[in-house]
């Protein structure tokens, strides 16, 4: 259709006859020029001339028919070339040298399109290859590199994320580059590939090009990112499957990752083919490596080659010995060696019971520095799912809870990575500059890596500990304790191993869900957590596992405060058991004293240290615990001013967040005050502190996100934002009015995902408070009309803890009731009101 478009313009605007005039002609780049035409994308189009005194004679011509093409609402890209301008290397332009490997012709002088495609294009090639691969390498590096180097994305883009439609476009390219560079020809790419990768590719590249089809059509405009929506609905119509039979979404992206695995795997191979050899340090340290090759296993480039391959079926811990060194020595395997292990599995020769001793050698892959980049490995060629069908659950498995960034084997793979990762020293912070908090804290855990008996289990454990999820029932680590038992089985565990196994899987949310849900600086938090773990090698493999798993949720979700937090939990539990409690309250002497002392030094007067102490006490241990000694300074000084103005705030910016800290005396309604006028402002409240001494003094922090860039694109919102805080808190204006018309709840866009509503009560795990866990659907004003309620039935909040995760609120208040805990007939009746009201 556009050929034709294209064709009348041709003639209408440049020539009446397709064939001239002489010296000019046009050709489509890109899908166009593939044959490839989405139906939104942009129509790429080269005009090309003998030299510039033609191309001057036709300018005007070219202008009006691109205009055209635009008014008829086509999205056109298009350039003006000479042919000796096609013939050069564009170093800052390479894009251009390769688009010209799709030219079609199109209308115009044929000749001069023939010596384009005969003579220029191959004179280019054969002369710049080097430099035109490299190029091609690097802009996949960086394309990868903004999608995290994975396919296993929950919301992919087809296009540009690894395994997608431009992978595939930079195999052909590459084969391309490769054929004229040899043999000096055209050729069609995908019959130069190997036949097994070749039939895979197809498929995949047919399954993409259809969901994206669909996507086009569906959107009106090009769209490339797959979301939850349209994953729903390309699963309903068996978009790529069977046309009109409705499958499972889950199901659906399972297929499309498999298909992305399959176009990730030919790209990494033909760029690791083609490539030119690496100079300089790269190409010295690949040499370097090669020194670790031995009698079994050549290493050429980072690559591992096989020196008897055909031996895989015969001697299995050949096998196994060769992934150790990939495991060892961060290493790829070579092409022949990848071809090696299929057939050996394609022939039935890998079969688990007969692997002896095979615990001896996973044992050693689990633990090695590069054990997640081998289990990929053995994952992908299907060695994986040999030696423990049980995997096969979770392979691309999609659980979609809007917190979760990768499917379930990838952020398994991900938790390996991550603890590995703690044993690489990393360098310090620049001259002059403060450490950051990462420096701190990471080092604490790698301590702990480095001080465990048995490292091995922790990783087994890593392993499986969402296997589960691919199982049928809602309990996923039940699942996952059936499967532990069938692999321990097979690796023969002792029966020591296999308990401590069994406790990690068992509790590998333990820790987790007690720093978003308990004050982990109250001593009975603590006791109860204590109880759990039993002994101090089991805590540090839970506070390692909860460090691992965490960290793969997605490269933000072990933020430094959780980071601290996981700390300070694992410090207080070690005490614990070590027989050395905290005390949960701070009192005007303790063992914060060099604490106190660094915070005396930063205000303004060192002498007030009596005012220090009576500001600190009665506050929760987690205050110092979580607020380095600046902040409590300046907490202290706000304080300080409150005889001159009752109500103190301060308001920064804090990374992506604000971060809003406020000092008054208590008074009913003052949390819920807050939060109102929060939402009044339209700030998404991720985060939040509430803190009270003896003396009455409130301390409630909160950490927001200004949704509608309020405070950024207006600097001056920022005084009038604290103005009508501080009227609120005053009694100056009511936060009704403030919220009227702004929490419309019916306008607000159905959830993609549904949170049920649950509402418990826990008299047991504070000494002073009743535990109040709420768990909802996060949305605009939720904490205000929460708290709000609380206050309308006479509670206190001692301490409230707000996290979300995703589209989850989770907010635990610490309460009470006339300085008591709550009764049961209390907790009933806060009960039916919040579920009724929410």
């Amino acid at each position: 259709m556009v050929d034709g478009i294209v064709a009348r313009l041709y003639r209408h605007f440049l020539s009446s006859e397709p064939p001239g005039p002489e010296n000019l002609c046009l050709a489509a780049l890109g899908g166009y020029g593939r044959r490839e035409l989405f139906p939104h994308s942009d129509i790429d189009l080269l005009f090309l001339t003998e030299n510039e005194r033609t191309q001057a004679s036709y300018q005007k011509a070219i202008g009006a028919m691109v205009r055209g093409l635009w008014d008829l609402r086509l999205r056109v890209g298009h350039s003006v070339r000479t042919l000796a301008e096609c013939g050069r290397l564009h170093r800052d332009n390479l894009e251009f040298n390769v688009a010209t490997l799709d030219a079609r012709y199109l209308a115009g002088d044929p000749r001069l399109f023939a010596r384009l495609h005969d003579e220029v294009i191959p004179h280019l090639v054969a002369r710049d290859h080097p430099d035109l691969l490299r190029n091609l390498a690097a802009l996949t590096s960086r394309r990868h590199a903004k999608h995290g180097h994975t396919i296993f994305h929950l919301e992919p883009n087809l296009k540009e994320a690894p395994g997608g439609l431009r992978d595939y476009h930079v195999c052909r390219w590459l084969t391309q580059i490769a054929e004229l560079e040899k043999h000096g020809r055209w050729a069609t790419p995908e019959e130069l590939w190997a036949a097994p990768l070749r039939a895979e590719s197809s498929r995949a590249f047919e399954f993409l090009a259809t969901t994206r089809c669909f996507l086009h059509y569906l959107r009106g405009r090009d769209e490339n990112q797959l979301t939850y929506e349209w994953q729903d609905q390309a699963a309903a119509r068996g978009v790529g499957q069977t046309p009109g039979q409705t499958v499972a979404a889950a199901d659906w992206m399972r297929d499309y990752f498999r298909h992305a695995r399959s176009i990730d795997r030919l790209t990494a191979r033909l760029l690791d083919e083609t490539l030119p050899a690496q100079s300089g340090l790269y190409g010295l340290y690949q040499d370097w490596r090669s020194r670790v090759s031995n009698a079994d296993f050549a290493v050429i480039r980072g690559r591992v080659f096989a020196r008897l391959p055909s031996a895989f079926g015969e001697d299995r811990d050949l096998l196994l010995r060769m992934f150790e060194m990939l495991a060892r020595h961060a290493l790829e395997l070579s092409p022949d060696a990848e071809r090696a292990v299929e057939q050996a599995l394609a022939r039935g020769e890998l079969k688990a019971p007969h692997f002896s001793g095979l615990w001896e050698h996973f044992r050693q892959i689990l633990t090695l520095p590069y054990a997640a980049g081998a289990l990929r490995v053995m994952h992908r060629l299907g060695l994986l799912g040999m030696l423990f069908p049980e995997f096969r659950a979770i392979d691309s498995l999609v659980i979609r809870d809007f917190y979760h960034r990768y499917t379930v084997d990838q952020h398994t793979f991900m938790s390996i990575q991550n603890l590995h990762a703690l044993r690489v020293p990393r360098a310090g912070p620049p001259a002059g500059r403060a450490p950051s908090l990462e420096l701190e804290w990471k080092p604490r855990f790698a301590e702990i890596l480095s001080e465990l008996e048995q490292p091995e289990l922790l990783f087994l454990s890593l392993l499986f500990h969402d296997v589960g999820k691919g199982l049928p029932g809602a309990d996923h680590i039940r699942g996952s304790l059936r499967v532990l038992e069938a692999v321990m089985t097979r690796l023969n565990l002792a029966p020591a191993d296999r308990e401590t196994a069994r406790f990690l899987i068992s509790h590998h949310l333990e820790m987790s869900a007690t720093l978003q849900r308990r004050d982990v600086f109250d001593p009975e938090t603590v006791r109860t957590f204590a109880e759990k773990v039993g002994t101090p090698e089991r805590l540090k493999m839970l506070c390692l596992i909860t460090y691992a798993d965490t960290s793969a949720v997605s490269p933000e979700a072990l933020t430094p405060w959780k980071a601290e937090l996981l700390w300070q939990l694992y410090a207080a539990t070690w005490n614990c058991l070590t027989r050395s409690v905290d005390e949960g309250r701070l009192q005007p002497t303790g063992p914060e004293t060099a604490q106190l002392e660094r915070i005396l030094s930063l205000v303004s007067d060192p002498a007030c240290g009596q005012d220090l102490l009576s500001f600190l006490k009665g506050f929760p241990r987690r205050y110092l615990a979580t607020h380095p000694p600046e902040e409590v300074a300046a907490h202290f000084q706000l304080a300080r001013r409150l005889a001159e103005d009752p109500v103190q705030v301060d308001l920064r910016i804090r990374d992506r967040h604000y971060e809003l800290t406020v000092v008054t005396p208590d008074r009913p309604f003052l949390f819920a005050s807050l939060t109102g006028t929060l939402a009044a402002w339209g700030m998404n409240i991720v985060k939040a502190d509430a803190f009270a001494n003896t003396a009455g003094v409130v301390l409630d922090t909160f950490r927001f996100v200004d949704l509608y860039r309020t405070l950024e694109m207006n600097p001056s919102e920022s005084e009038r934002f604290k103005a009508s805080l501080v009227d609120v808190l005053r009694g100056k204006s009511e936060v009704q009015k403030l919220l009227s018309g702004r929490l419309n709840l019916g306008a607000l866009p159905r959830p993609k995902i549904t949170v049920p509503t649950q509402v418990r009560f826990d008299n047991a795990s504070s000494s002073h408070s009743t535990l109040l866990e709420l768990i909802a659907q996060d949305r605009p004003g939720l904490l205000y009309q929460v708290s709000s309620k609380l206050a309308e039935l006479g509670c206190n909040i001692e301490v409230a803890l707000i996290d979300t995760e995703g589209q989850k609120a989770i907010d635990v208040f610490y309460l009470t009731s006339d300085g008591s805990k709550l009764d049961l007939s209390r907790q009933e009746a806060i009960r039916e009101a919040l579920l009724q009201w929410l």
